[in-house]
């Protein structure tokens, strides 16, 4: 009889021990893939916000549409205003000496490291071919019309098959702490100067 008390216990401990061990494992599981995740969506929305502020340099607006973002990248450029002399040399500047040239130089080339693949700019990183919900707009802030971009996805896309529970608590964090339960750059519906809702 003893005996078997102390196989009973001895299971008893065991079981319990299994379980508390799951219920740490779980959430450090779950915030290593959130970070992951996180990490490489918000490199791929800062890439975002370049391609826009480098789009509104050139057409003094933001974009809507990654096909239209997509191509600007691909076949855009910019003109570059080169200065010929020294303006520094007082007598150089006197005598009409300086010159300047302007050059136009791909948009791709100058904004980003070679190899990188435009293409995927418009896909949330850990999904199968999610796009990232882009838009543009106007918004008037005090007598001014400001041009506005926001591209965003939320944490139910993006970390779509981890812990359903610890997913519900990490939104309801996430909406405490920044209004929305996901990643976004810029608004639509007020001046940001471009952040994310991460910076």
């Amino acid at each position: 009889m003893k005996a078997a008390f102390h196989v009973i216990l001895i299971a008893g401990i065991c079981v319990l021990s299994y379980f508390i061990f799951e219920s740490i494992k779980k959430p450090l599981q779950f915030n290593a893939e959130q970070k992951r995740r996180y990490e490489a969506t918000i490199d791929r929305l800062k890439d975002i916000r370049t391609a826009q502020v480098a789009f509104r340099a050139e057409h003094r607006r933001f974009t809507g549409s990654f096909d239209t973002l997509i191509d600007f990248l691909k076949n855009g450029e910019f003109r570059v205003v080169r200065i010929i002399g020294d303006l520094d040399d007082s007598a150089a500047v006197a005598a009409g000496l300086i010159s300047r040239d302007t050059i136009r130089v791909s948009v791709l080339d100058s904004l980003f490291r070679r190899g990188f693949a435009v293409d995927s700019l418009r896909f949330v990183p850990f999904t199968r071919g999610v796009e990232f919900e882009l838009g543009a707009g106007i918004v008037r802030a005090g007598n001014v019309d400001v041009p506005v971009f926001e591209a965003k996805v939320e944490n139910n896309t993006l970390l779509h098959g981890l812990d359903p529970q610890l997913l519900v608590n990490f939104n309801a964090d996430r909406v405490q702490k920044t209004r929305f339960a996901g990643l976004r750059v810029g608004s639509l519906e007020e001046t940001t100067n471009n952040a994310g809702n991460w910076e």
